[in-house]
């Protein structure tokens, strides 16, 4: 995932750099520097989280003209992309994905709380489930076996083999997706609203001592 990101982020500011390296003796247009302005800003805002200092640094420049606004979102890119070369790779990667994860189980708690047991416990195992394939690939454990993606039970267990966490958590982990197993395949009376709050909670908690 870190190539991927330092991919996109290398060849939009390559683009960048080219467009107004060509533009100096003509002048930038408006049109074009918008656009990618724009672009770099969509990019620093996939690959960063909510109320990064990233973030924070495209708002001082939402104001600013096409052309001014392009050089700015440009320092700013250019910042996210060096962090992650310095040694952020982790961090960034981290905090992307727990952003990512909060939203979902933000959802499931609403649902929950408005009584809509089933829909949470599925969008809370689903996340769960991402989450310990995400886990794999960060401890450097296989996701497939002949090309065909391992279960999450499969996942979970090679988890605690490579000493990811301990037994406990691994039996836990099985506990949780066997509600989740009940709720995908509609078996809503294996399990009540209060298994749901403590599933949902104990995925919060393991996600935060397990980031990935």
């Amino acid at each position: 995932m870190v190539e991927d990101m330092l991919k996109q982020l290398n060849d939009l500011l390559s683009k960048t750099e080219k467009f107004i390296g060509k533009e100096r003796e003509s002048g930038i247009s408006s049109v074009e520097a918008g656009i990618l302005a724009n672009r770099l800003e969509a990019s620093v805002t996939r690959l960063s989280m909510n109320r990064s200092v990233y973030r924070e640094q495209l708002k001082r420049g939402s104001g600013l003209s096409s052309e001014r606004r392009l050089i700015h979102n440009l320092e700013v890119t250019l910042t996210l992309r060096d962090d992650i070369q310095a040694g952020w790779t982790e961090t960034v990667v981290e905090l992307v994905h727990a952003d990512t994860y909060s939203d979902y189980l933000e959802m499931a708690d609403a649902l929950l709380g408005k009584g809509y047991k089933d829909p949470a416990a599925v969008i809370t195992g689903t996340s769960l489930e991402v989450h310990v394939r995400a886990l794999c690939v960060k401890n450097g454990v296989t996701t497939a076996v002949a090309g065909r993606p391992k279960k999450a039970t499969t996942m979970n267990a090679d988890l605690k083999k490579a000493d990811v966490y301990d037994g406990l958590q691994e039996k836990e982990v099985t506990a949780w997706m066997g509600l989740r197993n009940s709720a995908a395949h509609g078996d809503y009376g294996a399990y009540d609203h209060a298994q749901v709050r403590r599933f949902l909670d104990g995925v919060q908690a393991f996600m935060k001592k397990y980031p990935a």
